[in-house]
């Protein structure tokens, strides 16, 4: 039975001739030297996201974020008047980091080297022998990074005068606001490094064109005989941002243990509210490594962050919103996380494969087809980043 049989009507190959049909040259995804664009152009100068607002409930309440791109250690801090702001974890004196925990709630932050404390809101409260500096404590506080939130979702970005957050998100903020993700409580999470490029890591996360051959198991909720390949029911571009509408299986078979575990979860989140009836899941792909996919029972959402030309760490999360309720929702949340991790341990090595073919140099252009839009927008918008910035720096100390 075809995909057209019972009136699916997949992507056509005219929707998406605006992003072009030429083959894409392999180099990005592997060479040093383009990685150091990619870092420079927008891993520096874009907003990156990092977090989200209920790791931080209460003022003092902190964590960190190492980021090998920018090779900055990251420090995030509610402050007594209950904003969020970033800051490089580095005291002013000497430069040694003043965190070490992953997160925490402190009322100050000293230095252990020689005790110099700052606030919750970056300003240095108190140094040893200060006087002797001939320095201003105002011109000691921790430098800042620019952070915004929209929808619960904490971001940054090292480019000292950003675009804002809402415009740079080129109208998707709105929507993003209306999920349940902006109400989100608590979540799971699972870190993982990988042996691959941040974009052939993101690739195969917004294409469905594997999914017959790599999840023939697992993908049972988005297989059927009225859509076999699973794909999308339609793209969308916003800027440099993508969207697609992910159709779902309404009557998947599914096993007992996972009756039992998504059956218990989703009638908890409908009497949340969380859900309507609606089968289909939006995803969001924000430029460059974030997406959000909308699911029935909860928000899962995948940030892949460059660590070299070559490497990269993602960050799975699953969003809840309420604490369990009890034993069954409890096991619901972490079949959940177990469910998505075994998927992913299915596309893992596979990636890895695919880093190490392209890595060899064997080949100088890779193709995309129709149904790998959102990969071909993801690696066109990254070229026209690199370009613009390329363009702007000055002719000596630009990179050829």
């Amino acid at each position: 039975m075809t995909a057209q049989a019972k009136g699916f009507e997949r992507v056509s190959s005219d929707d998406v001739a605006f992003l072009g049909t030429d083959p894409v040259p392999a180099a990005p995804y592997y060479d040093p030297d383009w990685y150091e664009l990619e870092r420079k152009a927008i891993f520096l100068r874009k907003w990156i996201q990092v977090g989200h607002v209920c790791e931080l409930p209460e003022p003092g309440s902190f964590i960190r974020r190492e980021m090998e791109f920018a090779n900055a250690s990251i420090l995030i801090v509610r402050g007594k008047d209950g904003d969020i702001r970033a800051f490089h974890n580095v005291c002013t004196h000497r430069g040694t980091q003043l965190v070490e925990q992953a997160e925490g709630k402190q009322s100050t932050f000293s230095c252990p080297y020689h005790r110099w404390t700052f606030g919750t809101d970056g300003a240095l409260l108190s140094a040893p022998d200060f006087e002797q500096f001939h320095v201003p404590k105002a011109d000691c506080a921790l430098p800042s990074i620019a952070l915004e939130i929209c929808a619960g979702l904490i971001f940054i970005s090292f480019n000292p005068d950003p675009t804002p957050l809402r415009e740079w998100l080129a109208g998707l903020a709105e929507q993003l606001e209306t999920l349940p993700v902006a109400h989100a409580t608590t979540f799971s999470e699972y870190v993982y490094d990988i042996d691959a490029n941040w974009k052939l890591t993101y690739d195969n996360f917004q294409e469905n064109y594997h999914l017959r051959f790599i999840h023939p198991r697992t993908g049972l909720a988005t297989l059927s005989q009225d859509n076999p390949f699973g794909y999308p029911l339609r793209y969308g571009f916003n800027g440099p941002h993508r969207t697609q509408t992910i159709w779902s299986n309404p009557q998947p078979k599914i096993q007992q243990t996972q009756a039992m575990a998504f059956g218990k979860g989703y009638e908890a989140a409908m009497r949340r509210g969380i859900v309507g009836g609606a089968h289909d899941r939006e995803y969001f792909a924000l430029f460059p490594n974030f997406f959000l996919l909308g699911t029935p029972v909860q928000h899962f959402s995948h940030t892949v962050y460059p660590i070299s030309a070559s490497q990269s760490r993602g960050v799975i999360r699953i969003y809840w919103v309420g604490e369990d309720g009890n034993a069954s929702e409890r096991f619901a949340r972490e079949f959940a996380m177990a469910t998505a991790r075994d998927i992913h341990a299915e596309d893992r090595a596979v990636i890895e494969a695919g880093q190490r073919g392209l890595s060899s140099g064997a080949l100088k252009h890779i193709h995309f087809q129709t149904q790998e839009a959102l990969c071909r927008h993801l690696f066109n918008g990254v070229r026209d980043a690199v370009e613009a910035w390329k363009a702007q720096q000055p002719a000596r100390g630009a990179i050829a």
